[in-house]
């Protein structure tokens, strides 16, 4: 046998030999685009740590929204800045919300594309925190009460899915049981399971001005350390009816999105986020990098490593590439 006995090049020779030997294909059908929602008309202000993306006011989503399903992506998540907070983030759950108008207004200017609305009291309560807060304490059970009112809301404005990001122990059967008791059997729940205190949050704290006021989330967002928790907790979700579950972040978590798929071949999704997002922006401002070659290849990266659905703020140009390929 003549050396080398396997020539791997020949399935690189050209461009449409690797075409038909190519293993993971992106497509605009996997991405979920993150919209941020706030209150006042003709807003439509642009992030400072996120360039391209922008706070809405209501009105202006209509357009936004024709534009996204126009591009083939399926599906939007929402995330609101209210007018007013407070210490129990009474906004998250007023049934004329931000979030919950926004619900609206996109499904009768889009009434096909999927809506997924967070679920979380953060960006509407004024310590910043994930749940009700008792002496410098995140309370865990007396929070899942206000999770449920508020997926309850989404659901009546017109949610497909909700998603519960707080990572409270038993919000997944807490926000089921509250959707099934109030006639929203339908309504899909997408769990961030594993869900990390992580450092890339930066640029989305200051998108939803949701930055903890004491402390940091430690105390329920996940270790960074650790991965078989991550399993725990996906397959706690999984038992309380979670029908996707979410990795966050993405790109420096890929091992923990290659378990979670091999160990419970669920639908997967990943949530490349915020600071992920902002340093291949700012690197390719200073011309460190190509964005286009990078945004690409950091989502064929999540996508291989077993990513379903991925929301990102780089959804729109993803898809604009894909659709002209």
């Amino acid at each position: 046998m003549q050396f080398p006995a396997y020539r791997g090049r020949r399935m690189r020779a050209s461009a449409n030999i690797r075409r038909m030997v190519r293993e993971n294909r992106l497509s605009p059908d996997m991405l979920i685009y993150p919209l941020f929602v706030t209150y006042g008309s003709d807003v439509k202000e642009e992030i400072s740590s996120m360039p391209g993306n922008y706070r809405f006011s209501v009105d202006k989503l209509a357009d936004e929204a024709r534009e996204i399903e126009s591009l083939g992506i399926p599906a939007v998540v929402l995330f609101g800045i209210p007018e007013t907070k407070d210490e129990k983030g009474s906004e998250a759950y007023n049934p004329d919300g931000v979030v919950q108008r926004a619900i609206r207004e996109i499904k009768n200017a889009t009434p096909n594309l999927v809506v997924i609305t967070d679920v979380c009291i953060d960006e509407y309560t004024t310590h910043g925190h994930c749940g009700l807060v008792k002496n410098g304490k995140v309370l865990n059970d007396p929070t899942l009460a206000l999770l449920g009112a508020m997926a309850i809301t989404h659901a009546q404005a017109g949610a497909d899915i909700v998603a519960p990001s707080d990572m409270m122990d038993g919000r997944i059967g807490a926000v089921r049981v509250a959707l099934d008791s109030s006639k929203f059997p339908d309504v899909s729940i997408m769990s961030y399971a594993a869900k990390y205190a992580s450092g890339f949050y930066g640029p989305f704290r200051e998108a939803c001005d949701s930055t903890p006021q004491f402390g940091d989330r430690s105390s329920y967002q996940m270790d960074p350390a650790n991965s078989e928790e991550a399993i725990r907790e996906v397959a706690q979700d999984i038992t309380e009816n979670a029908d996707i579950v979410m990795v966050k972040p993405a790109l420096p978590y890929l091992d923990i999105i290659r378990t979670v798929k091999d160990k419970f071949n669920m639908p997967l999704a990943a949530y490349n986020v915020s600071g992920e997002f902002s340093m291949l922006v700012a690197a390719a401002d200073r011309g460190w990098l190509d964005l286009d070659r990078v945004m690409m290849e950091s989502l064929l990266s999540i996508h291989r490593a077993g990513a379903d659905m991925i929301l990102t703020y780089f959804a729109k140009d993803a898809a604009r590439i894909l659709n002209d390929q």
